[in-house]
């Protein structure tokens, strides 16, 4: 079989093993980086393509009519049209936990880094300040503490869970938003709009969607406490930019830490760049990227694979749809 990884630099730096995957079809083609203008030309004969953010629609899977597997280098779906994958019997498969341990760190340290003001301290070191004043300590910046807070989350699946389980070691109290589009609540669980003005720090791990895109505005933001934290490691589209620049202007939000932008890389006119936004961390979409989750991802597509020869469904996102 055929298969083709059309974005192999977005995953692999030069520090994995793919021996793994080059094992699960008997021939590749790899590619770093693929332009909308090359899709077609790499995918056509291809039995199998690998894809992490190359966008595969409609128009482009008529055109390719050996593709029979599609496995996502990520959990999201959103760069997939799966309907029509579905209608053309196309399978498509993701992989889901790889990166669990990764996000959870991540999450907690930028709310960490909010919470002790760490970024304004360590520049406060590099200026000179420190060793300008006379005091053996400095308190220019508001240090808060994470035990007796509490932890609002939206999205309870295994991200979700996670966090939570390490929320409670730092004595935090943990309330869990329904998820949008639920056909009915859990009595665990709250409604975003009754969550929001409840919590100290709010956490997204929701997929982006028709009804999640924008889910964070200004009308939600304004609904949570005057010096909450927004912790966003799902995805960029799910918060209104431009609502939460202005949040932190104001001083309603004590802090946010963005690792996804609406668009990525982000134009320089996003407006969560901006220079004058204050107590506001932006990672490059790197909360997932440790090097072992990035070798377990590799390892679970050659599973999806390898699964896939032998006739099995494994992580299959589309089979419901094409039975």
């Amino acid at each position: 079989m055929k298969a083709v990884f059309l974005d192999y630099a977005s995953i692999d730096a030069g520090d994995l093993d793919r021996s793994a995957l080059a094992a699960a079809a008997t021939h590749w083609e790899w590619h770093d980086a693929t332009d909308a203008r090359d899709i077609l030309s790499r995918i056509r004969g291809a039995d199998i393509v690998v894809s992490n953010k190359v966008p595969l629609d409609r128009e482009i899977l008529q055109q390719a009519p050996d593709l029979k597997l599609i496995c996502i280098a990520a959990t999201g779906t959103d760069k997939i049209d799966l309907r029509a994958a579905s209608e053309l019997g196309i399978q498509v498969s993701n992989v889901v936990g790889y990166a669990t341990p990764a996000v959870v760190q991540h999450v907690f340290a930028s709310l960490l880094a909010l919470t002790t003001s760490l970024i304004p301290y360590y520049g406060e070191v590099r200026s000179g300040a420190w060793q300008a004043q006379g005091n053996f300590c400095l308190l220019n910046h508001p240090i808060s503490e994470l035990s007796g807070k509490t932890l609002g989350i939206l999205g309870f699946g295994e991200l979700g869970q996670a966090v939570a389980k390490v929320a409670e070691c730092f004595g935090m109290k943990v309330l869990i938003a329904n998820r949008p589009g639920s056909e009915r609540a859990l009595p665990d669980r709250l409604s975003l709009q009754e969550l929001l003005p409840r919590v100290d720090v709010l956490s997204l791990h929701i997929p982006l969607a028709d009804n999640t895109r924008g889910l964070i505005g200004a009308e939600e933001l304004a609904l949570m406490k005057t010096g909450a934290f927004l912790i966003n490691t799902s995805r960029g589209g799910i918060v209104d930019e431009v609502a939460l620049a202005g949040s932190l202007r104001s001083g309603h939000l004590g802090g946010a830490a963005m690792d996804v932008l609406s668009q990525e890389p982000p134009p320089d006119d996003n407006p969560l760049l901006a220079t004058d936004i204050p107590n506001l961390i932006l990672t490059p979409h790197t909360a997932w990227a440790s090097v072992e989750a990035r070798q377990r991802l590799l390892e679970e597509i050659a599973a999806n694979i390898q699964a896939f020869r032998k006739g099995l469904a494994r992580n299959c996102v589309n089979c419901e749809e094409s039975s």
